[in-house]
């Protein structure tokens, strides 16, 4: 009886210790819990901040929040084998991602696999960050011709283009925290070796066109130090003498798969990001993705020497062009001005239909901004029955006479300008109309016959207020101030826009 009594107050006294050890537990990860969420961020240690590190493509991505090149809505016909509503995402099999890469790998000389990590930036691009893509794909059409046209030149991979996407998300304003920049986001002596100036008043390193050239023929030097193209595009992101470590510490290995342990943390998912960029921007649609509607295209840019020293501010008065237009078409100048040089000409990025007004009028926009005076007479006479170019957009059912009775003008003259040998065209096709002012919206037909006055615009379909202020010189702002237009003002075909107050 006593050793049973003895065997109770036993198993009671065990249990309550391990009750009382339970909640001390509970109460030293309570502890732990507020400490941690107390804990300055100062305190953490190197491990735990390298963990919550943002990934650097990712922050590319974002910076295209901040860009104000685009008008609002989406430039695309619907692809017929996709029947997605507006806001769906969809997703699907391994299988099926491995059967289109396979596809893409073929016509490739890059070794394009999917695996996990590639599937997870697909993820971030198509799903986490679709509407930043979309952008994207957008400036795509500013910025891809010129790239192409250039690889094509230097007799490389058209692909290496998505490596821009890479580096800067196509932003040209991007710049790194180690202080790389531009579209190639290049360091200052990496461009100081590829002959990329930078001095007080230019950054050739945002040059579109030098800094394109200057990363082809780095990536053609890379490309013959390793005889492999993922390795030089991990060289690119880290450098040669890292990937030379990387391929000793392999012990030989000429693999990018299999050196990448042995690469640094943000190379490790440079290559595997590059892969998804080539399958998201080959099978967007297929992902519900469609591009952004840019305020300019390639094909709606041209660049001019300058003979004098220009400002930005200049150039907008003279040539009525927004002065965020031309600071973002000309990145490489630090100081929105255009200095002048006898060793060489520097050169302005314009849009097509303004070239024509500053290269006719050169002289005297030289002579105005050196007395820095423009009379509101000086400006009419240098804009005044000046030649226009537009590019317009077919859309679904247009045919060129419907084209052409839109412009006042023929269809052989469609023809003529645009180098079509018949009248056929597609959907989403540009088409380059030279227009005079004296049609430049001033005067639209209506129902009755007659033209309606200049102090008026019908809206056409596809219309948008960028469009109608580019179309008759009425800046966006006054256009919504004189019809009460609000920020996500909803255009209809037929409505009349006041252009002058009455």
């Amino acid at each position: 009886m006593q050793i049973r009594n003895l065997f109770i107050l036993f198993s009671y006294t065990t249990l309550m210790l391990i009750k009382k050890a339970k909640y001390l537990l509970l109460f030293a990860a309570m502890l732990v819990a507020v400490t941690s969420i107390a804990m300055p961020h100062d305190t953490l240690s190197k491990k735990d901040s390298a963990r919550f590190a943002d990934d650097p493509i990712a922050a590319n991505l974002d910076s295209l929040s901040h860009l104000n090149f685009f008008e609002k809505g989406y430039d695309f016909v619907k692809s017929p084998v996709y029947h997605f509503s507006s806001d769906s995402i969809p997703w699907y099999s391994d299988k099926v991602f491995e059967d289109r890469m396979e596809k893409l790998d073929e016509q490739s000389p890059f070794d394009l696999v999917y695996n996990d990590v590639v599937k997870g930036y697909i993820e971030m691009y198509a799903v986490r960050k679709r509407a930043l893509t979309s952008r994207m794909l957008a400036l795509s059409k500013l910025y891809f011709p010129l790239m192409e046209q250039t690889l094509d030149r230097y007799k490389m991979p058209l692909e290496l283009k998505y490596l821009a996407v890479v580096e800067s998300a196509l932003n040209p304003e991007a710049c790194s925290r180690a202080g790389a920049r531009g579209l190639w986001q290049f360091m200052y002596t990496t461009g100081k070796l590829y002959n990329l100036q930078v001095t007080s008043y230019i950054d050739e390193r945002n040059d579109v066109v030098k800094s394109t050239i200057a990363a082809c023929q780095y990536l053609n030097y890379l490309h013959g130090m390793f005889n492999d193209w993922q390795l030089a595009l991990a060289a690119y992101n880290c450098g040669p003498v890292e990937v030379s470590k990387a391929i000793r510490r392999s012990g030989g290995k000429m693999n990018f798969w299999q050196i990448r342990p042995y690469l640094p943390k943000e190379t490790q998912g440079y290559v595997p990001a590059f892969i998804a960029v080539n399958y998201v921007m080959n099978y967007a649609t297929s992902h519900n993705i469609y591009p952004g509607i840019p305020n300019a295209t390639f094909f709606d840019l041209d660049t001019v020497c300058v003979h004098s020293e220009l400002s930005f501010t200049q150039i907008s008065k003279y040539l009525n062009i927004p002065y965020n237009q031309i600071t973002y078409l000309n990145p490489e100048y630090k100081l929105g001005v255009i200095p002048y040089s006898n060793d060489g000409c520097y050169t302005v990025c314009l849009p097509v239909s303004k070239v024509g007004l500053f290269v006719t009028n050169e002289k005297a926009i030289y002579d105005l901004a050196k007395r820095d005076t423009l009379t509101s007479q000086q400006m009419l006479a240098m804009q005044q029955n000046m030649p226009e170019v537009e590019y317009h957009r077919v859309r679904r059912g247009e045919h060129l006479s419907t084209v052409a009775n839109r412009y006042h003008c023929t269809v052989r003259e469609l023809k003529e300008w645009n180098g079509l040998a018949s009248a056929d065209i597609h959907p989403g096709q540009h088409l380059m109309v030279y227009v005079g002012r004296k049609y430049k919206g001033s005067t639209v037909a209506t129902k009755k016959g007659k033209s309606a006055s200049k102090d008026y615009y019908i809206v056409q379909k596809g219309d948008t207020l960028w469009h109608i202020s580019q179309s008759t010189g009425v800046s966006v702002a006054t256009i919504k101030k004189l019809n009460n237009l609000g920020t996500t003002a909803k255009l209809s075909p037929g409505t009349k826009i006041k252009l002058a107050s009455n």
